[in-house]
Parts: structure tokens; C-alpha cells; sequence
């Protein structure tokens, strides 16, 4: 039995496809609801492993989509003083701040939890 559920999800000319009508999603024409990456349980963790002993606080699990996302990750980047960045549904920021994310989540109307040590 086929199944007609698969199909192209990424093209390297035209990035990440609509699951519908098979155009890339700057070009989509059924305009489907994009996929959250995140499970609803936003954790905030720190971690330094990979990133020769700098330290980044990381905020995973947020129910938003790219766009919302990349806006909540300037604003977080801004009330911390810090630089960062939005990759693969995560943000990073720059330094040890988890305190302050923490705070401003809880001000943007998410119940963050606390990851790692």
C-alpha cells in the first residue's frame, strides 16, 4: 500500500516546502498553518560544552513559529544586553542569563521551567 502523505519536505533551490500544495513556503498558496517545533514545555538550560568554555543560555520548547520565534529571541537578546541567535526552534543567548530570560518569559506569558544544573 502507498503512502500519499510523503513527500518533498526540503529543496535546496527553494528551502522548506508546504506539505499541501508542494511550493516552497515563502511561495505557498494554500497557506497552511506552518509545524511548531516546540512541545509547549519551555525550558531554559545553560551550556557551555562545544563552544570553547563560553557560556549561552539556551530557551527550548517554545510553541511559536519561525517568526515569532525570531521576534521573542530579539526582545530576549535586547533585556538581557547580549547577543544570539534563533536555530532549529532554540534560542541562544549570549552569556550566563538565565534569571533574566526566565523573567522575561514569565512576562511574555509563558510558564518557563529550569533545566541542567
Amino acid at each position: 500500500m502507498k503512502n500519499n502523505s510523503t513527500g518533498l519536505v526540503y529543496s535546496t533551490e527553494g528551502g522548506r516546502m508546504c506539505p499541501d500544495c508542494r511550493q516552497p513556503l515563502a511561495q505557498c498558496t494554500c497557506k497552511a498553518t506552518p509545524v511548531v517545533k516546540g512541545d509547549g514545555v519551555v525550558r531554559v538550560s545553560r551550556q557551555s560544552k562545544g563552544r570553547g568554555g563560553k557560556t549561552v543560555t539556551l530557551v527550548k520548547g517554545l510553541p511559536l513559529d519561525d517568526g515569532a520565534l525570531a521576534a521573542l529571541g530579539k526582545g530576549l537578546r535586547a533585556a538581557c544586553g547580549s547577543g544570539g541567535t534563533v536555530k532549529d526552534g532554540v534560542i541562544e543567548v549570549q552569556g550566563d542569563h538565565c534569571e533574566t530570560v526566565m523573567a522575561a518569559l514569565v512576562k511574555a506569558g509563558f510558564d518557563p521551567k529550569r533545566t541542567g544544573g
